[in-house]
């Protein structure tokens, strides 16, 4: 299934994107068989509560899918508003991952002339939830505080069951399912504070979209082509075949004693391709358009907006 956040007419709302169209799931949820389920949604419920209700609330999403009566009473005219963030307000920063991917961290060594070793461990940061923005929604390109704004599109894990100290034989069964992230990087911010944060901290540097598929839907996480072009210059093609830590490995090592929450996003860490290790460096100008694909997913594009 494919599930994410609608704005229709001024209101944000749970949907199903299906072969019918855009499926209001609180419109729906008054309908035939949607009301039988075990998870009663309560009023103005949106998707983080259907994430929260695990087994009984994808249940339910599944009822609606069936109902073809339902899906058509609560379909949504697509012209009428906008594609949101699957999740707008997550419950707390989005977790990442980076220098997960070697050609990666080789294009980094490469361009700064250096001789890193790959990391022996996950190295973890995170994005505010205020960094986040939907689909088609503008990124913010502010030469007073960054010259220098890059890409990094990411295959993201959205927790569905929570808990501390998963075990990584049993760290896919806590995942709800799959999205897309941009972990837009002001370069030049990372490198003056010398750490992560900052530079992958600012308003609208984190797309994300542009739904979530459900896990059952992607079998396999680790063979999935991932891509990202700038206008029509592919600059990023790989698989997260390549990823360095596998996603059990690195929820087992983010849960060690700190407990993962239904509808926590975990970026997985980007492929080489990014523009500051290009010769010569290339980074985002105002008007360029960023399309970060993920096999079984979709599409995400954004537009680079200089704020004047």
């Amino acid at each position: 299934m494919k599930l994410g956040t609608f704005e229709h007419r001024g209101r944000a709302v749970p949907v199903l994107h299906t072969g019918l169209g855009i499926v209001d799931l609180q419109a729906a949820s008054g309908h035939g068989t949607a009301r039988a389920g075990g998870w009663q949604p309560p009023p103005g419920f949106q998707l983080l509560d259907l994430i929260g209700a695990g087994e009984p609330g994808l249940a339910f999403a599944h009822q609606v899918l069936a109902d073809e009566q339902a899906c058509r009473a609560a379909t949504l005219d697509p012209t009428a508003g906008r594609w949101l963030a699957p999740l707008p307000q997550t419950p707390r920063n989005v977790f990442c991952v980076g220098r997960n991917y070697a050609d990666h961290v080789h294009e980094d060594n490469t361009s700064r002339d250096l001789a890193t070793p790959l990391p022996e461990h996950p190295q973890f940061f995170t994005k505010p939830p205020t960094a986040i923005v939907g689909p088609d929604a503008d990124v913010r390109l502010d030469e007073r505080v960054t010259r220098r704004l890059d890409y990094e599109v990411e295959l993201a894990v959205v927790v569905g069951r929570g808990g501390r100290d998963i075990d990584a034989d049993d760290a896919l069964a806590h995942v709800f399912g799959y999205t897309i992230v941009n972990d837009v990087t002001a370069r030049d911010l990372q490198r003056r504070h010398d750490q992560w944060f900052k530079g992958k901290a600012l308003d609208t540097s984190c797309p994300m979209g542009p739904w979530i598929v459900t896990a059952d839907e992607i079998p396999d996480p680790h063979a999935l082509q991932i891509r990202l072009w700038v206008n029509d210059e592919l600059r990023q093609d790989a698989s997260t075949a390549q990823m360095i830590f596998r996603i059990p490995q690195t929820m087992a090592a983010l849960s060690a004693g700190l407990t993962l929450l239904p509808g926590d996003v975990l970026a997985t860490g980007t492929p080489s391709g990014v523009g500051y290790a290009m010769n010569p460096r290339r980074f985002l100008a105002d008007g360029d358009v960023m399309s970060c694909e993920v096999q079984g997913i979709g599409q995400l594009r954004n537009t680079v907006r200089a704020v004047r």
